[in-house]
C-alpha cells in the first residue's frame, strides 16, 4: 500500500497526534484558528458549533484521523471532501469584507496552528521536543501538507521558522472575534449536554459551569504569550498552577501507560470507518453506548402536528441554534448529509440544490415580516396550517430535500435504501444497532426489507400532518 511520508509505523507526527493528552491543547487550537477573520466570519455564518458542539467535535476529529491516519488514496478523498464542503464557506463579514474558506492563508494558518500545537504539548508538559524531533516533526507535517497543493512559499520554510510565524500573524492578522469570545467564556456554558453522559444528563447545568471554568482557565493559561498580550488576556497565578499540574501530571501518567490505553487511535494503524451521523431520533454522533441496549427514549415531539413541529424545529432544522432559520441552517443540513456520505460533485450539487429549494419555500410561505429568516412560531403556524390546507404543500419544499436525500443515500442506484445503505445513512459510532432496526422498520411500512421513495416521503408527510403517535413517521424524533 502506497502511503505519505507520515504514516510509518515510527511515525513521530502520527505518535504525537495519537496520543490522548492532545486534547488537553484542543481548545486552544480552536481559539487560534478561530481568530483568523475568515474563520470567524465563516464560523459566524455557517458553523453549528453553538448548537452542536458535540458533532461538531466528532466532524473535526474524524477528519484529522482521515487526513494524518490514512494511506495516500485516503488523505486525497478527506482533501477532496473538504475543498467540497468549504467552497460554499465565503461570503462578506460584519465589517464588508469578504471572505473565502479557501482563502491559502487562511488554510495555512488552519493547518500550522496544528503543527504548533503539537509541540505546544510538549513543551507544556516540560519535555521539549528537541531541534532534530522538531525538524522530523515538521518534515512529516508538511508532506500531508504538499497534497492540498497550496503555495509553499505561505508556509514557514523550517521548524524554526514557526514561532516567528505565529508570532507575526497573532500581532497582524489576528482578531479577538465573537468566536473567540464563545469559546473561552460563553459556549460551554451554554452547551448542549452530550448524550453519552447518560444517568449523569441531569448534573449536566452544574458540571458545564465546572468544565467550563477549567477550560477558560486552561486556555487562557497555555496561550502564546503573543496572544495573550495583545488581546489583554491575563495569565493567573492558579491558572498557571492548573496547566504546569495538568500537562506535567498527564505526561507522566500517559508515558508509563502500555500503548492501547495512551493512544486514541493506535499509531501504526488506520482509523476505523464512521458511519453517517444519525437522525434525531437516534441517538445522533452524540447518541448511547453501543455496550447495552438502550432504553428507548421517549418523542418529545408529543402526539400533535403542532407540537412535533416546534420538535422538529429545535431538534433538526434550527443548526446554527439561535432560534431562527436561514439559509445557512439548510445548507448546514446538507453539508453534514454530503460530508458524511463523501458524495462526489454531481450528487453534492443536488442535495445542496434540494435543500435550497426547501428554503426558498420556508422563506416564501413563513417568513411573515420580510426579516428573511424563520422563527419558531411562523415556522410551526405556517407548516400546520399549511400541510393541512394543501395536500401539495410538503411537496413543494420538504419533499424535495428528501428526494435528493433518498437518491444520495441510494448508492447503488437500485430505487430503494436497503438496511445497509440506512445503517450508512443514519447511523452513528454510538448509536445501538437495535434503534437502528427500529427505525428502518418504521419506514419499511410493507415489511419487504427495502425502503422505496415513497415510503420514505410518507414517513416524513405523517411525521407533520398524523394526529397521534401511532402512525410510523410519527416517530422519526424517537420512539413514543
Amino acid at each position: 500500500m502506497t502511503r505519505t511520508a507520515q504514516t510509518g509505523p515510527e511515525s513521530l507526527l502520527r505518535r504525537t497526534l495519537a496520543e490522548k493528552r492532545i486534547a488537553l491543547v484542543a481548545w486552544r487550537l480552536l481559539v487560534l484558528q478561530n481568530a483568523d477573520p475568515a474563520v470567524a466570519a465563516g464560523a459566524a455564518r455557517f458553523s453549528t458549533y453553538r448548537a452542536h458542539p458535540w458533532r461538531r467535535m466528532e466532524h473535526t476529529m474524524d477528519s484529522g484521523e482521515r487526513l494524518f491516519f490514512s494511506d495516500r488514496e485516503g488523505l486525497r478523498r478527506e482533501i477532496a471532501r473538504l475543498e467540497r464542503a468549504h467552497r460554499r464557506i465565503e461570503g462578506t463579514d460584519d465589517q464588508g469584507r469578504p471572505f473565502t474558506a479557501l482563502d491559502p492563508a487562511v488554510r495555512v494558518w488552519v493547518l500550522v496552528t496544528l503543527y504548533e500545537s503539537m509541540t505546544a504539548m510538549r513543551e507544556l508538559s516540560g519535555d521539549p521536543m528537541s531541534p532534530a524531533e522538531l525538524d522530523g516533526l515538521y518534515a512529516e507535517f508538511r508532506a500531508v501538507c504538499a497534497e492540498f497543493g497550496l503555495p509553499d512559499e505561505l508556509f514557514p520554510k523550517t521548524a524554526a521558522d514557526v514561532p516567528a510565524y505565529m508570532d507575526r500573524t497573532i500581532r497582524e492578522r489576528l482578531e479577538y472575534s465573537d468566536a473567540v469570545h464563545d469559546l473561552l467564556f460563553t459556549m460551554l456554558r451554554q452547551a448542549p449536554a452530550p448524550r453519552r453522559l447518560g444517568r449523569l444528563g441531569p448534573a449536566w447545568p452544574l458540571l458545564r459551569r465546572l468544565i467550563a471554568r477549567f477550560l477558560t482557565a486552561l486556555t487562557l493559561a497555555d496561550l502564546p504569550p503573543a496572544f495573550r498580550e495583545r488581546f489583554d488576556l491575563p495569565r493567573t497565578r492558579s491558572a498557571a498552577v492548573l496547566s504546569w499540574t495538568l500537562h506535567h501530571g498527564m505526561r507522566r501518567a500517559m508515558t508509563r501507560l502500555p500503548d492501547r490505553l495512551r493512544y486514541r487511535i493506535p499509531p501504526t494503524g488506520a482509523p476505523a470507518a464512521r458511519p453517517a451521523a444519525a437522525p434525531p431520533g437516534d441517538g445522533g454522533a452524540d447518541g448511547p453506548a453501543t455496550g447495552r441496549v438502550p432504553r428507548p427514549r421517549r418523542n418529545r415531539g408529543g402526539g400533535s402536528p403542532r407540537a412535533r413541529a416546534e420538535a422538529f424545529f429545535r431538534q433538526v432544522l434550527d443548526q446554527t441554534g439561535d432560534g431562527y432559520l436561514t439559509s445557512a441552517d439548510l445548507q448546514a443540513m446538507a453539508h453534514n448529509v454530503c460530508w458524511q456520505l463523501e458524495l462526489d460533485d454531481a450528487a453534492e450539487a443536488e442535495v445542496y440544490a434540494g435543500f435550497d429549494t426547501w428554503w426558498q419555500h420556508l422563506r416564501a410561505t413563513m417568513d411573515t415580516d420580510g426579516d428573511d429568516r424563520v422563527s419558531r412560531a411562523e415556522f410551526t403556524a405556517a407548516m400546520v396550517a399549511g400541510a393541512d390546507r394543501d395536500p401539495d404543500y410538503l411537496h413543494k419544499g420538504l419533499h424535495t430535500a428528501l428526494r435528493a436525500l433518498f437518491r444520495a443515500a441510494d448508492t447503488d442506484g437500485s430505487g430503494h435504501v436497503g438496511a445497509d445503505e440506512y445503517r450508512v445513512l443514519f447511523g452513528g459510532s454510538r448509536v445501538h444497532p437495535a434503534e437502528l432496526n427500529h427505525g428502518f422498520r418504521q419506514l419499511d411500512a410493507d415489511g419487504d426489507g427495502r425502503i422505496t421513495e415513497d415510503e420514505f416521503l410518507r414517513a416524513f408527510t405523517d411525521y407533520f400532518t398524523a394526529r397521534t403517535d401511532t402512525a410510523a413517521g410519527a416517530q422519526l424524533l424517537g420512539r413514543p
